[in-house]
């Protein structure tokens, strides 16, 4: 079976974007600024994307396009069958992210159709609360469910290349002219204030708790840890800079990121609504209700709602496509079938989300930051000493002077330096979710011992093996 590839870089790049992008930075960034203290949690997410995002992105597609292949066989086919169960981790991560993602698929979807009446303008929050969960959040998360499927069945090049080349573009420019717009709102000012002014003190007393946030949204938003970019860059040819399409990749995420902050939290002030009080509906609350104010109301709320709908499903085809090329690299199946199997899957797992808030809470709130931090730190720990020379060797690959040169700062990065960041944030993740005080002494040493723990187990049988 002759494997798909990207038409052209532009392609690759915005369907790229287009997963980082999707609702991680529309939806989930606002929410989580707001409830992590603001401008510190926005301090700590830029840092994580700069230091650890950009070079475990490129430890990612490093494993994708030497194996040109899923996270599975990747695995399998570069370390041997028993890593593949580290492709298996990244497959259930994706099973996760989905699962609560299609929900907010199905609310943005609702919104949509709901624009064409202004249903939602006399009372955002009341409208809200209302169709969050339950039968019709189900429904609404199947519909959401099937325009993904239709993408990904038309394949990579005629179905994800092409429908994410339309919606990026349309993304970045509807952000831009709502984030002049929402200059000109009564009470912004204290929005930019929350969003950009630093409060030390609150990150002194947080850090922890505002740590694991940041660096779970910024894994998140790149769409790292689950295998997403992995298998996007299996599809890539051996003259392209990784290096330069993951800092492109990287940079057009944060950028669009820290524009959604800027158009939401000045509305979230105009409106008088507490950064925190929206919860997950911060966006659906601050839009709904500054719309109905504005000329030409329902075309507003429709043109808006709409294009974060594209942005939902360039994330969400990302993350489904990752299960459907696992069946049709391993499983020899067809991609139809493919698909059908695997939205299947995601009908069944999305409408459990879509009924119980509390399951739908924890898989956006605890189970993903979880999942992608461990799927990444196995990533970078088989780069650096499973592959080793062959993936700096990759890394080079196509790469210009200055990426070459820079390839054995992100080597030892990526083999020492990410996976004792990310065992640490792993660490007091799971002291949190665990209900156990954790201090940062103590993360710190249970990440040094177990980072240097696995590095040793993982030469000795690179030893054993020669």
């Amino acid at each position: 079976m002759t494997r798909a590839t990207w038409r052209t870089r532009l392609g690759f790049l915005l369907a790229a974007v287009g997963s980082a992008v999707g609702l991680g930075n529309i939806w989930r960034f606002p929410w989580l600024t707001a409830t992590n203290g603001g401008a510190a949690f926005l301090l700590l997410y830029v840092l994580v994307i700069v230091l650890v995002g950009v070079p475990g992105l490129l430890g990612e597609m490093v494993i994708g396009r030497r194996s040109r292949r899923n996270p599975v066989g990747a695995f399998g086919a570069l370390g041997g069958r028993r890593w593949r169960a580290l492709g298996g981790v990244a497959l259930l991560a994706s099973v996760v992210v989905l699962s609560f993602y299609s929900v907010v698929g199905g609310w943005i979807l609702r919104y949509t159709v709901a624009s064409a009446s202004g249903a939602y303008f006399a009372d955002p929050q009341g409208y809200f609360a209302a169709i969050d969960f339950g039968v019709g959040a189900a429904g609404f998360h199947a519909l959401f469910l099937l325009a993904t499927v239709a993408v990904v069945y038309a394949g990579v090049d005629r179905g994800i290349e092409l429908a994410t080349t339309v919606m990026v573009p349309g993304i970045v420019v509807l952000f831009g002219a709502l984030a002049l717009w929402a200059v000109t709102l009564p009470g912004s000012a204290e929005g930019y204030e929350f969003y950009l002014s630093l409060d030390v003190a609150y990150l002194r007393a947080n850090f922890l708790d505002v740590l694991v946030a940041a660096a779970g949204q910024a894994l998140f938003t790149l769409s790292v840890g689950a295998g997403a970019m992995l298998t996007y860059a299996s599809y890539i040819g051996e003259d392209r800079s990784l290096a330069a399409d993951g800092t492109i990749i990287a940079v057009l995420n944060t950028g669009i990121g820290v524009l959604a902050g800027l158009v939401i939290f000045p509305l979230l002030f105009s409106l008088g609504i507490s950064p925190g009080q929206g919860g997950p509906g911060a966006l659906f609350v601050s839009l709904a209700g500054a719309f109905a104010d504005l000329p030409y109301s329902r075309v507003v709320g429709l043109v808006f709602f709409g294009v974060v709908l594209l942005a939902a499903l360039s994330s969400a085809i990302s993350i489904f496509e990752v299960l459907v090329a696992y069946l049709v690299d391993e499983r020899d199946t067809t991609r139809s079938r493919a698909t059908a199997g695997v939205g299947g899957l995601f009908l069944v797992t999305g409408s459990g989300a879509a009924l119980s808030p509390s399951l739908f809470t924890l898989l956006a709130d605890t189970v993903a930051n979880l999942a992608l931090t461990a799927g990444l730190l196995g990533f970078l720990l088989f780069d650096g000493w499973v592959l080793g020379k062959a993936a700096l060797d990759e890394y080079r690959n196509g790469a210009g002077r200055l990426a070459r040169i820079m390839g054995l700062p992100w080597y030892y990065a990526v083999a020492v330096v990410l996976p004792l960041f990310l065992a640490f944030t792993l660490v007091s993740g799971l002291g949190t979710v665990l209900g156990v005080p954790v201090t940062t002494p103590q993360a710190a040493a249970v990440a040094v011992f177990g980072v240097v723990g696995a590095i040793a187990l993982l030469r000795r049988q690179a030893d054993s093996a020669v």
